[in-house]
């Protein structure tokens, strides 16, 4: 009677991570290990939103993560089943009609040029130097 040997060629539990599903639209929080100068390793969270999802399920699928960090937009590629992510959380389910959200990419920069074209600067010149303030200055009157 034949037995089955199975060998494991990666400390990741591969049935987990694909069972995940993970799709563009999806909300998730991706804690990768980090080595630190001392050589200890940390974990360190991502979270953001799923831009794409490419290769399905094979050995090499990846997925596109986007966050806005201190008003810049910062994009990881994450290998589904690399050995530094520690775990990977969905926090949020979405419906989308596209595979891939790289529009989102443009539509945050525009909302960014939106805002600053609606503020109110006022240009003027102080001891033969162009000013941006807020609100005109208060002149001096001479006594």
């Amino acid at each position: 009677m034949a037995t089955k040997t199975t060998i494991k060629l990666t400390p990741v539990d591969t049935e987990a991570r694909q069972k995940l599903g993970i799709h563009s639209g999806d909300t998730v929080r991706v804690w990768s290990k980090v080595k630190d100068d001392k050589g200890k390793t940390r974990l360190q969270a991502f979270e953001g939103l799923v831009l794409s999802a490419k290769h399905g399920v094979t050995a090499g699928a990846t997925f596109t993560v986007r966050r806005v960090a201190s008003g810049v937009g910062v994009e990881k590629i994450f290998p589904l089943y690399s050995p530094m992510i520690d775990k990977i959380e969905v926090i949020k389910r979405s419906q989308v009609r596209r595979s891939k959200l790289y529009y989102v990419r443009d539509k945050a920069a525009k909302e960014i040029r939106r805002k600053l074209s609606g503020e109110r600067k006022i240009i003027h010149k102080v001891g033969g130097v162009a000013v941006v303030a807020e609100k005109e200055p208060e002149s001096e009157v001479a006594e």
